[in-house]
């Protein structure tokens, strides 16, 4: 199944894909850089105060397109989720602060999209790999959202699928590069922002996932459950880091629960701490 990697297995899992029950409005800019726009996946039945979700790609920081998701698109507007696919800048046009940059704006642009169009509903971040880790770090560091203009009340919750949180000290040169210059420290990894105001967190990962390892979702379940933060984890046998994302694709669901699980955590989302519901 790790054949799903490649760019015409994709091209088949989305020749797969349903075409009715959404609409897609593509190409939404959110920035000025081409690398900084979004599709947005509206199903045609959508319940009032439904969450939206952001999902960001995986790529090691260097490669992806929006339209390569769009199975993940479909899959949660299938269950009714208003969803956003977001391209980002990737290496070497940027490094990490880049891609955490370009993912807070886009969540800042689409709160402010959703607000403007009389539309209540929660933000929830999501990703794979790559993704996930933008989208943990967005939901996790404070500053880095009150930097972009993001509401303390505007994410509900984050979910992760197979994401690098915790992964010093760093081995590859590429991602030496990534996370340098010098010597990559603590304010680098997802698990160092854990706070007990942090929204709940799903996690999900394969057990057979060599890519990224299960101890990242280990280790940053552990440190949310000893903030006191909401945390849901699944590890699923006999599946790796690529099957983990194509079993959201409607021919490929028979793999893992990933989407019954993010569903029913979308679905029995709380509102944030303190903040009134929609």
């Amino acid at each position: 199944m790790s054949a799903i990697g490649g760019c015409s297995a994709t091209e088949l899992v989305n020749d797969l894909v349903p075409e009715d029950g959404y609409e897609i409005e593509r190409d939404i800019a959110y920035g000025a850089d081409p690398r900084q726009t979004l599709d947005l996946y509206r199903p045609d039945e959508i319940a009032p105060s439904s969450p939206l979700v952001v999902f960001f790609y995986g790529g090691r920081w260097q490669s992806g397109a929006k339209e390569d998701f769009l199975f993940v698109g479909q899959a949660l507007a299938s269950r009714g989720y208003l969803t956003a696919i977001v391209d980002y800048r990737l290496y070497p046009q940027v490094r990490w602060q880049g891609f955490l940059e370009d993912g807070a704006d886009a969540v800042a642009f689409l709160a402010e999209r959703v607000a403007e169009q009389d539309e209540s509903r929660p933000v929830v971040l999501a990703g794979h790999s790559a993704g996930g880790y933008i989208a943990a770090m967005v939901a996790l560091n404070q500053e880095r959202r009150r930097a972009a203009g993001i509401d303390r009340c505007t994410i509900a919750g984050a979910i992760g699928l197979a994401g690098p949180y915790d992964f010093l000290p760093l081995e590859a040169n590429d991602l030496r590069e990534i996370f340098g210059p010098g010597e990559a420290g603590p304010e680098t990894q997802p698990i160092a922002y854990v706070d007990p105001d942090d929204p709940p967190m799903l996690l999900l990962h394969g057990l057979d996932d060599e890519t990224v390892l299960p101890k990242n979702s280990r280790n940053l379940a552990a440190a949310l459950e000893d903030a006191g933060v909401p945390v849901t984890a699944h590890f699923y046998k006999h599946i790796d880091h690529i099957e983990l994302v194509g079993s959201l694709a409607s021919s490929l669901r028979f793999l893992a629960p990933t989407l019954d699980d993010m569903d029913r955590f979308l679905a029995d989302l709380p509102s944030p701490r303190g903040c009134p519901r929609p």
